[in-house]
């Protein structure tokens, strides 16, 4: 295994105890691979299967990019989610340098980046070195937004011994934007939402440019450069010109699962993902595992959400993520995103809602169901970090269903759910934003009212903003409007940063007094095993 512990180690700044762990299905690739597409193809499909761990797990890029925001917490509900404080820490903004979750996404998108540059060392195709470069870029986008740092291989050196590079965020920022610009011509013109696409290239140079000013200076963004966002604008109407995209009428079939087309009785096929996992209900997806996307539903469910009698069998679920009052009442109470609303399939065999869930559960014959000590179970608005009442704490918190559950195949792990990154409605909003910042307010107010008359309830606006800071729920705003959008999807931590407004205090966390936190520790192993990385300040 010496050639691939070499590899390893500096490729994706992983640390030695790591390498055989993480990279046993690579070094069967590597020590099998042919110089046919056929060969290479596995080790593509080995970078693919990367995503699933640090982009589904709800302990992973889902737990920094929410738990530290308003949007999302984890209380700790009498000896359940304590977890040494791992989860509070969190929306407290007061974890330290041993933050696990921070050191294991670190050591996950290392493995992405390190097996993507491993299929371009290995003579692809234009078409798969595109979608290699893809998800290269794709691990190096979240290393940028998380850590500040990028560790990097060039295809040559991808086995050197030598420690490996590490791009700062000027740098970082401009070989993004010339890789993803160099494959959008090449990769394959398709409506699919998976493998990679040139509208998921253009999705992720949109997400470059957006937060380009807020990564080269976190703690004060600067004025973002008009030709950045004028080129947002024309991305996305280049996204828009190919047809392939349209708004779902139910906002709930984007994530249920038919959403990938795969499952019938369940909702539509979803009609707004630009790039998603796609998982089939299958163990041999062409060389593509099946995510187990019921963390998204699990995290957050009661254990009495459902029972025996319904199809799933057994209980619900984990009885932990919730999100803040101030969230759900930001929604105008009939926007059809807020949701507490019935579900094809899922409501007839469990009684299950799907969105926010406030009040009393039903069961799927209509009565009323009971947490563990005989309680009725209602979701109240109301939560602590630490909930310490014996009769209220398996009950508090709203909890957030935006993935409705696939029933059927609760158990098996391989449900139908395609996790859902790239969006078209986001597209949209990053259009509105950069017409914003332009001055084009107009136009702004046009793509958000347009998407509200796809999205039932949702109240026109006639005037909007970037951000009010004394109100993150202001309505006539960009941050506001994202919010309900893009609720529990990943990219609220970003969009505060972006505003400026991660610091400041929301329900339960105050403001910090510190930049420490506008990002991540860089793992202590990571920085023993490349001396080009240095820590964040603050850590």
């Amino acid at each position: 295994m010496k050639r691939i512990n070499i590899f390893l180690i500096f490729i994706s700044a992983v640390g030695i105890t790591a390498c055989t762990k993480l990279h046993e299905n690579l070094e069967s690739s590597v020590n099998n691979i042919s110089s046919s597409s056929s060969g290479v193809q596995s080790l593509l499909n080995t970078a693919y299967n990367d995503i699933g761990g640090p982009m589904v797990n709800q302990d992973q890029i889902f737990s920094l990019e929410e738990n530290t925001t308003d949007e999302c917490l984890v209380p700790t509900r009498g000896g359940d989610w304590n977890d040494n404080g791992v989860w509070r820490v969190l929306h407290e903004h007061a974890w330290d340098v041993t933050h696990a979750q921070a050191s294991t996404v670190f050591l996950n998108l290392g493995k992405l980046e390190s097996d993507a540059i491993t299929v371009l060392a290995f003579g692809p195709t234009p078409q798969q070195a595109a979608e290699a470069t893809f998800l290269k870029c794709f691990a190096q986008y979240y290393f940028l937004d998380l850590y500040g740092q990028v560790p990097y291989r060039n295809t040559a050196d991808y086995n050197s011994i030598k420690a490996a590079p590490v791009m700062q965020p000027a740098e970082a920022i401009d070989t993004l934007i010339a890789n993803l610009t160099n494959i959008i011509p090449i990769l394959k013109d398709t409506s699919a939402a998976f493998p990679a696409t040139p509208n998921a290239a253009r999705f992720l140079l949109m997400k470059v440019l957006l937060n380009k000013q807020a990564y080269l200076n976190r703690s004060a963004p600067g004025t973002p450069a008009a030709a950045d966002m004028q080129q947002i604008i024309d991305l996305g109407n280049a996204i828009k010109a190919t047809g392939y995209y349209a708004y779902n009428s139910n906002y709930f079939d984007i994530f249920g699962p038919n959403n990938g087309n795969t499952i019938a009785g369940y909702g539509s096929p979803a009609t707004e993902n630009i790039f998603s996992y796609p998982n089939n209900g299958t163990t041999n997806n062409n060389g593509i595992s099946n995510i187990g996307i019921n963390d998204r539903w699990m995290m957050t469910l009661h254990y009495n959400s459902w029972d025996s009698a319904s199809a799933a069998g057994g209980n619900g679920g984990w009885n932990g993520f919730s999100t803040i009052a101030d969230v759900y009442n930001s929604f105008d109470a009939s926007d059809s995103r807020r949701g507490n609303v019935t579900y094809p399939t899922v409501t007839q065999l469990s009684g299950l809602r799907v969105g926010m869930l406030e009040g009393q559960q039903y069961d799927q014959r209509g009565n009323t169901r009971n947490d563990r000590k005989g309680n009725l179970l209602i979701f109240t608005p109301g939560v602590a970090n630490i909930e310490t009442s014996v009769d209220s704490l398996e009950r508090a918190g709203i909890r957030v269903v935006k993935y409705p559950p696939d029933m059927v195949n609760y158990n098996t792990g391989h449900q139908h759910n395609q996790p859902a990154f790239f969006r078209y409605a986001d597209v949209v909003l990053m259009m509105a934003e950069a017409d914003v910042n332009l001055g084009n307010t107009g136009d702004a107010i046009n793509l958000i009212n347009d998407l509200h008359d796809h999205r039932g309830g949702a109240a026109h606006i006639s005037t909007i903003s970037l951000v009010n800071p004394s109100n993150l729920y202001d309505a006539n705003t960009i941050l506001a409007e994202r919010q309900k959008e893009l609720y529990w999807e990943s990219w609220r931590r970003q969009d505060l940063i972006r505003m400026g407004v991660f610091t400041g205090a929301w329900n339960l966390k105050p403001a910090d007094g510190v930049n420490t936190y506008l990002l991540f520790p860089i793992p202590a192993t990571q920085l023993v095993a490349n001396p080009n990385l240095k820590q964040n300040p603050g850590y």
